[in-house]
């Protein structure tokens, strides 16, 4: 099971914050967009494996518009206007208390 922060906001991955996506999406929407999203990655792989440029360009825009609809990039989901931490080291933030496993 993942790990995440008290607030439901990230997830917690090797001692770095990584944005949850959005609690609030119906979980029709939810399970559309994860199913884009996974599609999208083996696309990513393909791509990778063919060498083709294209594809692998492609690929990753369908990554990231699957993200950005689950609320994991672009603006944050939530309204209190705290900023959003991702991709900092759990150690490095206000979630630093938090009971997680330590850096590697």
């Amino acid at each position: 099971m993942t790990q995440k922060t008290c607030d439901g906001r990230y997830i917690i991955v090797r001692g770095r914050l990584w944005r949850a996506s959005n609690p609030a999406l119906p979980a029709s929407i939810r399970d559309e967009l994860v199913g884009r999203l996974m599609a999208a990655r083996r696309q990513v792989a393909a791509a990778r494996r063919s060498g083709d440029l294209a594809a692998l360009r492609q690929a990753r825009l369908a990554v990231d518009s699957a993200k950005h609809g689950l609320g994991e990039r672009g603006p944050v989901w939530w309204s209190d206007g705290a900023p959003d931490l991702s991709r900092r080291l759990l150690r490095n933030t206000p979630y630093a208390g938090e009971d997680a496993p330590p850096d590697k």
